[in-house]
């Protein structure tokens, strides 16, 4: 709970590699709320089209997916792991290959009616840290605070390598950045939900800022609204 005892609705929303996961984790465990790993359950949704061999364009198979897919957040000791149904994901839906899927899939209405629901359901009854790319203009748009947090393209893509190094010794930082590219692209230019800040969202670069520095700014911005 927040210094006035009010359960809040926070959202971070901006592209990949800008922080936004390990950010929202350590904000949403500092005020005692829950985090929601939208970006996850795109994937999580992305990886079942993979497995099934589905045309990510087909929306009456995407639709079809949708209906029978049950994907929800259990907590461990090694942190949060995505559920499908009984199966752990959270180990399949962390590649390259998937992140680029994940783009197109996200891009088609079906699996945006579908994900809104569940997600505006683990908001429903107590204080939330969203992450994504529509969730302040979007999926909650009457958020109590609101962040958009970027950084340079390629200190976006280090981030990633030095992620994905250990367990994908074969993708090389050119390759990650020409995917974030195209991510980038294909993210802010769709018709639906495209990636963009909310116009009342507070915008932080994060280029030459540690970790405990977004921290703070987002907690000092949080606490004006509770005290207001």
């Amino acid at each position: 709970m927040t210094r006035s005892g009010r359960a809040m609705i926070i959202t971070i929303d901006g592209p990949a590699g800008a922080g936004k996961t390990t950010v929202s984790r350590i904000l949403a465990d500092r005020l005692g709320y829950r985090y929601i790993d939208t970006g996850a359950l795109y994937r999580g949704v992305a990886l079942k089209v993979s497995e099934e061999g589905i045309d990510p364009e087909n929306d009456d198979a995407l639709e079809e997916l949708c209906r029978s897919l049950t994907l929800a957040f259990e907590k461990d000791e090694s942190g949060l792991r995505l559920m499908s149904g009984n199966r752990d994901i959270t180990d399949f839906i962390r590649t390259q290959e998937i992140a680029m899927l994940a783009s197109t899939v996200s891009a088609r209405p079906v699996v945006r009616r579908f994900l809104l629901k569940v997600q505006r359901d683990l908001a429903d009854s107590s204080g939330v840290v969203a992450e994504g790319r529509d969730m302040g203009t979007v999926v909650f748009p009457r958020a109590d605070a609101k962040f958009y947090l970027d950084a340079s393209t390629r200190e976006r893509a280090l981030r990633r390598y030095r992620e994905t190094a250990g367990t994908h010794p074969g993708v090389t930082l050119e390759q990650i950045e020409a995917d974030m590219i195209k991510r980038d692209h294909n993210d802010s230019t769709r018709d639906l939900a495209p990636l963009k800040p909310a116009d009342d969202a507070v915008r932080i670069d994060s280029s030459s800022l540690s970790i405990d520095q977004v921290i703070e700014l987002m907690l000092s911005h949080v606490n004006k609204i509770t005290i207001r």
